[in-house]
């Protein structure tokens, strides 16, 4: 499978069944992790993590902290795609990693970064 990853009006293909998007919460600057599996389905969260908790972050039902991180199973099925908004109000933007390596996305506001399974024949870059 490969990942299409849509922004500033361009399209990169991404040879990845898996990746881990991560970002910091604009308000309470806790850290977020998650581990997405690409398929043919759709974009499925499997894993998250949680640098801790605050208004409107707490950590759901089932959640073990371990390592000062609360992880959890999302109990979502499989999204067409992920919509980042990208505030700017970070000082960052969204990590996205695969096997091959990490990118930024989404550091300055502006236009969303869109994440979808490719379809077709898309080649990776």
């Amino acid at each position: 499978m490969s990942l299409c990853v849509l922004a500033a009006g361009k399209t990169v293909t991404l040879a990845a069944a898996a990746f881990t998007l991560s970002w910091t919460h604009s308000v309470e600057r806790t850290r977020w992790q998650e581990d997405w599996k690409v398929s043919p389905a759709g974009l499925q969260v499997v894993r998250a993590r949680v640098k801790g908790s605050g208004a409107g972050m707490e950590p759901p039902e089932g959640s073990v902290l371990r390592d000062g991180w609360w992880v959890y199973a999302p109990r979502i099925g499989p999204q067409p795609r992920l919509v980042l908004a990208a505030s700017g109000a970070t000082g960052q933007g969204w990590t996205l990693c695969t096997a091959s390596g990490c990118r930024e996305l989404g550091r300055t506001a502006g236009e969303p970064t869109v994440l979808e399974p490719c379809a077709g024949t898309s080649q990776p870059r």
